[in-house]
């Protein structure tokens, strides 16, 4: 069985996430929508919330699962049994940040990293951008799954 392990803190998760795990799933027998927890970054949404989110946006979709975990990718990957990353690029510059960490992953486990190019229309939105949305009480909705909704 095929399962790709697609990691992120989907703070919030957009649209632009949803494209690629929804396109995964086609590639894969699993994919495991991984919420990395790190103590020292700040988010908007909990880890509960992040989680449901995903859930929710998945919820008719049974190849998809949801989890979290802590420290190294990779690591995780090993634990779990996951041979492959899944990981979305929007442009040349995430090309190049994935890049480095697609090959230090496979220097430390025999971990293959897959890219899928975002769709155009969702090649600009990023967890950041809708958080600065929404900091400043502009329309999100348009760049979020429905479900993904401010309280």
């Amino acid at each position: 069985m095929k399962r790709a392990l697609f990691p992120g803190s989907f703070d919030p998760l957009t649209l632009g996430h949803y494209d690629i795990i929804k396109r995964g799933v086609t590639l894969f027998d699993e994919i495991i929508v991984a919420i990395g927890v790190n103590a020292d970054k700040k988010y908007m949404f909990s880890l509960d919330q992040r989680k449901t989110f995903i859930e929710d946006a998945f919820a008719h979709e049974p190849k998809v699962k949801v989890v979290t975990y802590k420290g190294l990718t990779v690591d995780f990957c090993k634990e779990i049994g996951v041979e492959f990353i899944l990981r979305g690029l929007r442009n040349p510059a995430d090309f190049e940040f994935e890049k480095a960490i697609a090959h230090t992953n496979r220097k430390l486990a025999k971990v293959e990293t897959v890219f899928l190019l975002t769709e155009a229309k969702t090649s600009y939105i990023s967890s950041s951008i809708v958080r600065e949305v929404i900091r400043y009480n502009g329309d999100y909705t348009k760049l979020v799954p429905d479900n993904v909704r401010v309280k």
